[in-house]
């Protein structure tokens, strides 16, 4: 058990934060020391009363158990087993997702009065920024496992509180939530830290195996005991032995990191080939075998399966375990390899210092490209702030922006405000249509990004921020510079990487994404377009590309009677089907493989066709194509 501070003594920590924006150096842990700036940075100040707005509504809280479906199904009998474990110390089992929502809870709320018995169910937030340094909060911050007891809350009405809490990593390295023991400070566990870590490892195994049914896996062990223990590592190899997924512990094991997955052989980590291990496990299938690593260090791994031929499951465009457990770009991937393109640069800058400049016409999905880019990346559990910088009047964005102080002009606050600037702070700015914002604006913003600091319109000291920065426009930004509507030096600070979303004419995924459409429309009933209908929509221009789209099967889809399953002409809009009309048949279909099209539309079909043979295996479909994984990789890029 840890050695805590003094209650007077945090109170002074405390006092000395709010005062000199630091903490002292002597006694106080450098962890909780930087969750208490975060705080700060926040908005938030240790007397706050927060009112139970940080709440998520019904609807969005059964989107939020939905799409953690498998996270829930695993954890459940742990947490019931953790409870058990702590079943007469007043204290509660929290799990919660990464965005700090908690999602499901267990356990005995009586030591807890109404208030803080709301502030403790489905639904509320736990995120730093909404209830300062805590367990959930400051675990996700942190991305490792932590114990905030007592007065090391930053919030003064969570000082009854004592919360240890851990990370649950998917098999790829995403984080999928967290686990959380609270209780009254009475009933403080001297080893809850560690129940709650070990919990944690036994949800992680649980997905880990559940995710990776289909690779080979191997699970491992210094000791010959400890396989198919708590303890254990797990490895995940696809069918030409790259390490795809894994648990913490197996990492460890093999001495590599979560970028790893995907671009290591297993025999770079160890002196078996693979065909050997199976070659061992047909012999004696389940027994343990003994490996060395390359540094003479002893192993016990032992081989699991499936016996239908060891086929690698369907991979994810970034090579790791993608097929339960996609990310959120690869969730919005419907087969453009233009889109897809996009998303494998946007994941690599992720998590980088690089700012991304997202460019392409109105209505392709650039703040939902963004979103996913977030999402997918180590920020996905910090706030998301995007502003329209076209839609904001010109005289209240400074203040939009960059906040106020109080009574710094007229029909201002009289409690001033923070700015969306230092709402993003540990998260995602995302400035759409840059490319409108007034000039004096792009000066003032070009000092934020090169200071890492915002001052507030009317005065007040500078604050420190930090935020991943995604730009999007529909203009020529490098033109606009040139003809002097858009400052060159912020051109070139917001373009660390471009990436271009095509218009939705030029996509060649647009059945599969209507048929996504639709059965996001109509989640009760399989809604599809007659054929003749999709053809001819497939040729339409689309001037509005996905959001007008997205409109129009809306409003078809509502057109349709109780029983009907099909979209024809007569459910569609007036102007829309008169417009569709004046269309001719294209004089030779798509599949002619006439001399409009060149050899790098030909390369990209070949490609798509590949993959979806191959259900996105990147080593089948380079093998179908007679070329290396590393020059199908550099083509997808291209």
């Amino acid at each position: 058990m840890r050695t805590t501070p003094t209650a007077l003594a945090l109170r002074q920590a405390r006092l000395h934060l709010l005062e000199h924006g630091d903490c002292p150096s002597a006694g106080i842990d450098e962890r909780l020391a930087r969750s208490w700036r975060r705080s700060l940075a926040a908005g938030l100040s240790p007397t706050d009363r927060l009112a139970d707005t940080e709440h998520a509504s019904d609807g969005n809280l059964r989107r939020a158990l939905a799409f953690n479906h498998d996270l829930l199904a695993h954890s459940l009998p742990v947490m019931e087993y953790l409870f058990e474990q702590v079943r007469h110390s007043q204290s509660m089992v929290v799990l919660a997702d990464p965005r700090g929502t908690l999602i499901n809870t267990l356990g005995d709320a009586d030591f807890l009065d109404k208030a803080e018995r709301a502030a403790l169910t489905s639904g509320a937030s736990w995120h730093e920024q909404h209830r300062g340094t805590n367990a959930i909060g400051t675990a996700l911050a942190e991305g490792s496992g932590v114990e905030i007891h007592g007065s090391e809350h930053f919030l003064e009405r969570n000082g009854f509180l004592t919360c240890a809490a851990a990370p649950i990593m998917s098999a790829s390295g995403e984080l999928m939530g967290i686990l959380d023991l609270s209780g009254g400070q009475r009933s403080r566990h001297p080893f809850a830290l560690g129940l709650v870590s070990t919990a944690a490892c036994m949800i992680e195994n649980r997905l880990v195996i559940s995710s990776c049914r289909q690779y080979i896996r191997l699970h491992l062990h210094a000791h010959f005991e400890g396989i198919g223990s708590v303890a254990e590592g797990i490895i995940a190899l696809s069918d030409d032995g790259w390490i795809v997924g894994a648990n913490r512990k197996g990492l460890a094991l093999l001495h590599l990191a979560w970028p790893d997955l995907g671009a290591t052989p297993l025999a770079r980590a160890i002196d078996v080939r693979l065909d050997e291990l199976l070659s061992r496990h047909k012999r004696r299938p389940g027994q343990p075998t003994q490996v060395h690593l390359h540094d003479g260090t002893t192993l016990f791994v032992q081989v699991h399966a499936e016996p239908s031929g060891l086929v690698a499951a369907p991979a994810s465009s970034t090579g790791k375990v993608g097929a339960t457990q996609p990310d959120a770009l690869a969730r919005l991937d419907t087969g453009d390899l233009r889109w897809l393109s996009a998303a494998q640069k946007a994941r690599r800058v992720a998590g980088k210092p690089i700012p991304l400049l997202i460019q392409g016409e109105s209505g392709v999905g650039k703040e939902l490209f963004a979103r996913a880019t977030h999402d997918s990346g180590p920020r996905r559990d910090g706030p998301f702030v995007a502003i329209n910088c076209a839609a904001v009047p010109e005289n209240l964005i400074e203040a939009e922006l960059f906040g106020y102080a109080p009574g710094a002009f007229t029909g201002a606050r009289r409690e001033g405000s923070a700015g969306r600037l230092r709402e993003a702070h540990g998260g995602t700015l995302f400035l759409d249509e840059v490319g409108d914002m007034p000039l004096s604006m792009q000066t003032r913003l070009l000092r934020v990004l090169q200071e890492r600091q915002v001052t507030p319109l009317g005065g007040g000291r500078p604050v420190d921020v930090d935020f991943a920065l995604i730009c999007a426009t529909h203009r020529n930004l490098r033109e606009a510079a040139d003809q002097g509507s858009f400052r060159s030096d912020l051109y070139y600070r917001i373009n660390g990487l471009t990436v271009h979303l095509p218009p939705l004419r030029e996509r060649s995924d647009f059945g599969v994404l209507t048929e996504r459409l639709l059965a996001s429309f109509n989640p009760e009933c399989d809604i599809r377009l007659a054929p003749d209908l999709l053809a001819r929509l497939s040729r339409y221009a689309w001037p509005g590309n996905l959001r007008q789209y997205a409109s129009m099967l809306r409003t078809a889809s509502a057109m349709l009677d109780p029983h009907e399953e099909c979209i024809d002409w007569q459910h569609l809009p007036d102007d829309m089907r008169e417009e569709l009309a004046t269309l001719t048949q294209p004089a030779t279909s798509p599949s002619a493989g006439g001399p409009s099209q060149n050899l790098d539309e030909l390369s990209r079909v070949a490609i798509r066709q590949a993959l979806e043979s191959s259900c996105g295996n990147i080593s089948q479909a380079a093998r179908r194509l007679g070329i290396s994984r590393q020059t199908l990789y550099r083509k997808l890029n291209a």
